[in-house]
């Protein structure tokens, strides 16, 4: 039975915020992921929330900064992401029953009606903790933003990310390499989509010649998308949306949902100008990384990050100027103040995601350790009889677990039965009875039963502890 809009709005607590959240996320296509849903790349429409994490998450007040790696932001993203993504044209490869079914669900008035009013909820949560993360500008003087500007491009080109090196210093580099091009696969469309979404409108006698500048991007990337398919499918990849969905870190869907949140909001049209200046200085140093990585891990040499025409230094000034200038016009010096927010709002999240992919990369490759760091923590606390936290958990075949973070370090310990656990495509890990891990807090990770029944234990593991090891 399809429900009225007024039956939905009666249905929702308007005095709680989190009731919109989690009718939105009750949505059939975000159900938990089942045993074989660890790719999608038939189904652009079936992207698992883990919903009933929502039962004890709280989306009603901004998160801090220092949760901008745990549970709620990866779910909140992954939501977010949801809410812009329902406004957009995605087909499936071929027909089929559940992208059918899932795209009914994902594309219906019901979907639109509650993301519409999930959005504000989750971009209060996820993007109000930039107030206190962004450094102020100090100056209204366009002089003074394009200083800052072309020092930080030439601070970029200079210095390689960690998360580069990190790819390029493990022992498996094809699984870190792959890791890497879903990490690209989960914000370089989207950051592309939000600009073409900036470009609609009549705002030319304003702001002349912007609107075709955001068109000409968008299009140019349009016309890459052989070139984009061909290097997703040199690591065995489709370019189907959302077809890695599990393996997104929270991280680099927030880079993508950063621009669609501003290109989205219209009223920051001076900040998503910022924040597109930002992200066209990352593809200039970062291109030739990713590249390199490629290389390095898969044997690809793609010619797509040269043909994304990243901007050089010695357009960075004109550039400034073309999108800045005749906003001062509109706003009045607060023009120089709000484009450099969304500047430095991006800057702040992609030295997070930086930071983020850099720890999954080192954690993935270095398994066989955390196997044995698990042991000795074990034991450990067994020999000195320390009283942690601990969640058990008994599930049954095939019972699979949606890729999620911990907020906190935990160990992984099997009592009984199998489990995979998985944190990439490239393969699994087979636990048996009496194995054990330990995870990170943060560390994005799933697993699916394989035998009849399997009972398993998540010691909690305090940071004190945790640093002795």
């Amino acid at each position: 039975m399809t429900l009225a809009p007024s039956e939905i709005l009666s249905s929702l607590d308007p005095e709680d915020s989190n009731s919109i959240v989690k009718a939105f996320a009750a949505n059939t296509a975000f159900r938990a992921a089942e045993w074989e849903e660890l790719t999608t790349e038939d189904n652009p429409y079936r992207r698992p929330v883990r919903p009933d994490d929502l039962a004890w998450l709280d989306y009603s007040k901004p998160m801090p900064a220092a949760k901008a790696l745990k549970l709620s932001a990866l779910l909140g993203h992954r939501m977010l992401r949801n809410v812009y993504d329902s406004g957009l044209l995605y087909l499936p490869p071929t027909a089929g029953k559940a992208p059918e079914t899932d795209g009914a669900a994902f594309y219906s008035d019901r979907n639109r009606m509650l993301g519409a009013l999930a959005a504000p909820v989750l971009e209060q949560h996820l993007f109000t903790l930039l107030d206190g993360e962004r450094k102020p500008l100090g100056s209204s003087d366009p002089a003074h933003l394009r200083r800052e500007v072309r020092e930080y491009y030439q601070q970029r080109i200079a210095e390689p990310g960690r998360a580069f090196t990190t790819a390029l210093a493990t022992k498996d580099r094809k699984a870190s390499a792959t890791f890497v091009m879903l990490q690209l696969s989960a914000f370089l469309p989207a950051a592309r989509t939000a600009v073409g979404r900036a470009a609609l409108g009549e705002y030319d006698a304003t702001h002349p010649g912007a609107r075709t500048f955001l068109l000409d991007d968008y299009r140019s990337w349009a016309g890459l998308h052989d070139t984009y398919r061909t290097l997703l499918a040199g690591a065995a990849l489709k370019p189907t949306a959302a077809a890695y969905w599990q393996l997104c870190l929270g991280t680099s869907l927030a880079r993508g949902n950063h621009l669609h949140q501003l290109s989205h909001n219209r009223e920051k049209y001076p900040e998503f100008l910022g924040a597109l200046l930002h992200h066209k200085i990352e593809e200039a140093a970062d291109g030739p990384r990713f590249a390199e990585v490629f290389e390095d891990g898969l044997g690809l040499r793609s010619t797509l990050f040269d043909a994304l025409g990243a901007v050089r230094e010695t357009d960075l000034d004109a550039l400034v100027d073309r999108l800045l200038l005749p906003l001062v016009g509109v706003y009045g010096d607060r023009a120089v103040d709000r484009f450099h927010q969304g500047f430095a709002d991006a800057r702040w999240f992609s030295q997070l995601w930086d930071e983020d992919l850099a720890e999954q990369l080192a954690w993935a490759d270095s398994i066989e350790l955390h196997q044995e760091k698990a042991e000795r923590i074990s034991k450990h606390i067994e020999d000195n009889n320390i009283v942690v936290d601990l969640d058990t958990f008994v599930e049954s075949n095939e019972e699979t677990s949606t890729t999620h973070v911990h907020n906190e370090h935990r160990l992984v310990m099997v009592e009984r039965g199998q489990m995979h656990f998985w944190n990439n495509t490239t393969h699994k890990l087979e636990f048996n009875e009496g194995d054990k891990v330990l995870i990170p807090v943060s560390r994005l990770h799933g697993s699916t039963v394989l035998s009849g029944e399997c009972t398993y234990h998540q010691p909690i593991i305090p940071e004190e502890m945790y640093q002795q090891f």
